[in-house]
């Protein structure tokens, strides 16, 4: 079985039956769906100290209490997505709870929310970890931007190969991650009690710089929009419900519980360690930049081979945090498409079970966002948590609603006391995640709005009207699909084509089409467009006629068949596809009301470099006549297939192989049981 590039890259194809084999427990579930969240940690403090660092040591004192906010905004949001993930057990996106809930408008509404998000989410995770990476070793700095796409591709590569590989892969740097981080904080906050809260660096952090503003509401509220960017990932794990293996509310809440927890802490160690050793962000498009836990690390335990275990997991992480959105993109695009808001390919799983339709527009748009902005983690972060926020909110008023009408249907029978109150919780906390994540939301659309928010608030309504287009698309297409009186077939005026076949020379492969023409029908016309001038076009044609004469009219004669014609017709602007529609023309005002068959012959090359060596003009004219030849026409492709010659083999051989050997040949699984 020969070895392709794809084979090698993504791997071999999966089937259905071993879909269940490639679900996520917990274990492999927390990388897969909880990067986006953990890798926050690293951006999401840095991005809160960014905006209080113009206020110097005056503004370390705010961010504990910032972090206090987003962590009480955390666990509502757990609260709620709890819930949501047990009343949708299918998948519990804000997508599907907004549109069975609220309307198909406010579903979409969510689901470009999401779409914007998830881009984001890649394009911030991945510059974020470069940011990591430039941080350890300040001469990758000027190379910022080449190594941002490389991350991109690698992680695309291996998200194409199927969600469990991608999630397997993820595990060892995620808990090495956990594990690193989690011992630094503990460290450092056990200095800094034994200390009385004024912990002695290893390492020495760069000064602070003079305060250049006071500190005020407006500020704190900025401060607070930018840290929400924390946040931004634990949605993730109701959108893809459906990569959990049975049980899979119980695997998705257990994960769930877990990164919300992890996340937690972190936020909190992190904030109360920034501000113990007087650590404060830098400006990444400066040299000698330093990531606020690369100063973290080197105050609690200084340089050597562990901050290098440390910073390398934070790189890690940071750059697969994009992960989530590989997971859960594709997944929430074949949602929208299978509703025919989106292109019918991203509904159609690939050979390793995902959606790579889906992953491969992700791969281009978090690109694009990546080179438009060089790869600038402050730079994307005021785009940012703005799509996720909208969702949090959206799909947090579904369930409300969705809780509400629950309360109404059971308010009229005898339902149990406890059922009721059951039923007033879930829908004061949902209601009341709607409310925090719209303030939330509020908040941060009007913080970060001149900081490039506006271009989110363009962006996401466009989406929503580029997916009603489509949708308006398929629904014209279904308008002139549908039934309207007539089903039956009509078997009037029922008779046989005339075949028209193109010919470039007398070879194996036009008399290939013209017999099977000659097998549908007795009239055939085989047409040749004479693309040259003078003495060499007369040779051609002259050569030709007498072989057609000799190779095809007088067998056909003496098999008592009307003798094939052969058409010649100039072309004066050397293209095939007018003289053909000419010819079309002539056979509909000669034999008015005849359907016409055209058959192409068609050469299959055997190499995948042999594709180069060919015009393929057969192609382009089976398209144009499909689109300019009218309704009656019926294009019909015979193709002849090219083996891979040896200097043993010599010319080929008369007959092609058989279709199942060649399918087996290059690792085409076929299934040949009745």
């Amino acid at each position: 079985m020969p070895l392709s590039l794809s084979r090698l890259l993504i791997g071999r194809p999966v089937s259905n039956k071993e879909a269940q084999g490639h679900k996520l427990g917990i274990f492999s579930g927390l990388p897969a769906m909880g990067l986006d969240g953990l890798g926050s940690a690293s951006y999401g403090p840095e991005a809160a100290l960014t905006i209080l660092a113009g206020t110097g040591t005056a503004g370390l004192a705010y961010i504990g209490p910032i972090t206090w906010v987003i962590l009480a905004l955390l666990a509502i949001l757990w609260f709620s997505y709890w819930q949501t993930i047990k009343a949708y057990p299918n998948n519990g996106g804000s997508y599907i709870v907004a549109k069975d809930n609220l309307g198909i408008n406010a579903g979409l509404l969510a689901a470009a929310a999401l779409m914007v998000d998830y881009m984001l989410n890649v394009a911030v995770g991945i510059s974020a970890g470069i940011g990591a990476l430039t941080s350890a070793i300040p001469e990758l700095h000027a190379y910022t931007l080449y190594l941002c796409p490389t991350v991109l591709a690698v992680l695309t590569v291996l998200n194409l190969r199927g969600t469990r590989e991608a999630g397997l892969a993820w595990s060892l740097p995620t808990y090495i991650f956990i594990l690193t981080l989690g011992f630094i904080i503990a460290w450092g906050v056990f200095k800094a009690i034994t200390t009385g809260g004024h912990p002695h660096p290893v390492v020495s952090p760069p000064e602070t710089h003079q305060a250049v503003t006071a500190v005020s509401l407006w500020l704190l509220l900025r401060a607070f929009a930018s840290g929400c960017s924390a946040m931004t990932g634990v949605e993730a794990v109701s959108n893809g419900i459906s990569a959990f293996r049975d049980p899979p509310v119980k695997h998705a809440r257990a994960t769930l519980s877990a990164i919300v927890l992890i996340l937690g802490l972190l936020l909190l160690g992190i904030a109360h360690l920034a501000a113990a050793y007087g650590i404060s962000a830098m400006d990444q498009s400066k040299d000698g930049y330093q990531s606020v836990l690369s100063q973290l690390v080197k105050a609690v335990y200084g340089r050597g081979w562990f901050y290098d275990l440390t910073i390398t997991s934070v790189l890690a992480v940071l750059c697969l945090s994009a992960n989530t959105s590989f997971v859960d993109f594709p997944r929430m695009c074949r949602l929208v498409a299978r509703d025919g808001f989106l292109p019918r390919g991203f509904a159609v799983p690939g050979r390793r079970l995902v959606c790579s339709v889906g992953i491969l527009f992700l791969t281009l748009g978090s690109g694009g966002l990546l080179v438009a902005f060089d790869g600038i983690t402050d730079r994307l972060i005021p785009l940012f948590a703005i799509g996720a926020f909208l969702s949090f909110t959206m799909s947090q008023s579904g369930m409300a609603a969705h809780w509400w009408r629950a309360q109404r249907k059971t308010s009229g029978t005898d339902a149990r006391p406890l059922s009721a109150t059951r039923g007033r919780a879930k829908l004061a906390i949902n209601g009341g995640g709607a409310v925090a994540t719209g303030i939330a939301l509020g908040i941060i659309l009007i913080a970060k709005f001149t900081d490039g928010a506006w271009l989110t608030i363009i962006i996401i309504p466009c989406t929503v009207l580029l997916l009603k287009i489509v949708r308006h698309y398929y629904d014209q297409d279904d308008r002139q699909l549908r039934w309207e009186t007539q089903r039956s077939i009509d078997l009037r005026d029922h008779g046989k084509p005339v075949a028209l076949v193109p010919i470039k020379r007398w070879d194996r492969l036009s008399r290939n089409a013209v017999e099977y023409a000659l097998r549908l029908t007795p009239d055939l016309i085989a047409l040749h467009a004479t693309t040259l001038d003078g003495p060499e076009a007369e040779r051609e044609e002259t050569s030709l006629k007498q072989e057609w004469r000799k190779f095809v009219e007088e067998p056909a004669c003496e098999a008592g068949l009307p003798a094939p014609r052969l058409l010649l017709m100039p072309s004066h602007f050397r293209s095939v596809t007018a003289p053909f529609l000419k010819g079309i023309e002539h056979i509909q005002k000669r034999l008015p009301g005849r359907p016409v068959m055209i058959v192409l012959p068609e050469l299959v090359e055997g190499r995948w470099w042999g594709y180069m060596m060919h015009t393929h003009r057969e192609r382009r004219l089976r398209a144009q006549l499909l689109r300019y030849g009218g309704k009656r026409i019926a294009v019909v492709s015979v193709p002849w297939q090219l083996k891979p010659q040896t200097p043993r083999q010599g010319l080929a051989q008369e007959e092609p192989s058989e279709p199942v050997d060649k399918a087996c040949r290059h690792g085409i699984r076929l299934n040949t049981q009745p």
